[in-house]
C-alpha cells in the first residue's frame, strides 16, 4: 500500500489495529453527542473514526505531519486537528469541561499525565491506553513494591482504575510489552492545599526508597513536627499521609 505510514520511534508510535479492542475502548469511553472530546495521538485514526460517528465535534492533537495529512484525508467536517506537542497544548483553547482519550506514547506518558493533572479542573474524565506497567503503578496501593511517586500523585487527585489489558499483537508494530486501558476521573475534592509543596514532599520521600522518611525528609521535617511516623519507608504511607506531611511542612514554613 503506497500511502502506508511507517511508525516512527522518536514519536513512540505503535498503531492499534485490533478492531475488537478498538470497539471495546470506545465502549469504555461511551461518548455522547455533545461531549467535548479530545483525542491525544490519533495515529492512523483507528479509534478516531469510531469516535467521529458519536460526537458533534472531535478535537485531536497530533505531532506527526504525515499523520495529520492522513487524518485530513478522512474529509470529516466534525474533525478538528491541532498540530503540535500534547505537552505544550493549551487546554484553555477548547470548550470545557473536556473528556480526554488516547493511546499515549510510552516515552512521554508520565509527563502527559502530569500536564493533565495540573489542568484537572477542565477535565471530566480520561481514558488512556498506556504501558501496563505504568497503569499498574498508577493504581498500586501502599505497601506494594511498585507503589511510588506516580501512584501518590495520581491517586491524590483522581479515582483511577485499570479496565483491561491489551496484548502486543493488537498493535503494528507490536511493542515488547503489554498495554492496559486506564480510566481516570478527578476527585470532587482533594485535601492537597499546595500543589508545589505536595509534589516536592512526595518526590523527596521516594528519591531514596530504601531509606526511612526520617532520612529522606531530614532537611524538611522532623518527627516533632508531624504525627506521621517517619521511621517508615515512603512505600508504607497512604496517599492521605503524604498530604498530611505536605500540610505539616507548609504550616511550619508559614510561621
Amino acid at each position: 500500500m503506497a500511502n502506508k505510514h511507517i511508525a516512527r520511534k522518536r514519536f513512540g508510535q505503535n498503531f492499534l489495529i485490533d478492531e475488537t479492542v478498538i470497539s471495546r475502548i470506545v465502549s469504555v469511553i461511551a461518548p455522547k453527542f455533545d461531549d467535548n472530546l479530545l483525542e491525544i495521538g490519533p495515529g492512523q485514526g483507528a479509534m478516531t473514526l469510531l469516535l467521529l460517528e458519536c460526537v458533534k465535534i472531535l478535537n485531536v492533537i497530533e505531532i506527526d505531519r504525515d499523520l495529520i495529512d492522513f487524518l485530513k484525508g478522512f474529509n470529516k467536517d466534525n474533525l478538528v486537528i491541532h498540530e503540535g506537542d500534547a505537552l505544550k497544548f493549551d487546554l484553555n483553547t477548547l470548550p470545557t469541561p473536556i473528556r480526554v482519550v488516547g493511546n499515549l506514547p510510552y516515552n512521554i506518558s508520565s509527563p502527559i499525565l502530569f500536564h493533565l493533572l495540573e489542568n484537572r479542573d477542565k477535565v471530566v474524565d480520561m481514558t488512556f491506553m498506556l504501558q501496563k506497567e505504568v497503569v499498574e503503578r498508577m493504581v498500586a496501593g501502599n505497601g506494594s513494591k511498585i507503589y511510588g511517586r506516580l501512584s501518590v500523585m495520581i491517586q491524590a487527585f483522581f479515582e483511577v482504575e485499570l479496565i483491561f489489558i491489551v496484548p502486543p499483537e493488537s498493535f503494528e508494530p507490536a511493542p515488547k510489552v503489554d498495554s492496559a486501558i486506564a480510566y481516570l476521573k478527578p476527585l470532587p475534592k482533594t485535601a492537597v492545599r499546595n500543589m508545589s509543596i505536595f509534589q516536592k514532599i512526595v518526590k523527596v520521600s521516594f528519591a531514596q526508597r530504601r531509606k526511612t522518611l526520617r532520612n529522606c525528609l531530614k532537611s524538611h521535617l522532623t518527627q516533632a513536627q508531624t504525627a506521621i511516623d517517619l521511621s517508615q519507608r515512603a512505600e508504607m504511607l497512604a496517599v492521605q499521609d503524604f498530604i498530611t506531611l505536605a500540610n505539616d511542612y507548609e504550616n511550619i514554613n508559614e510561621k
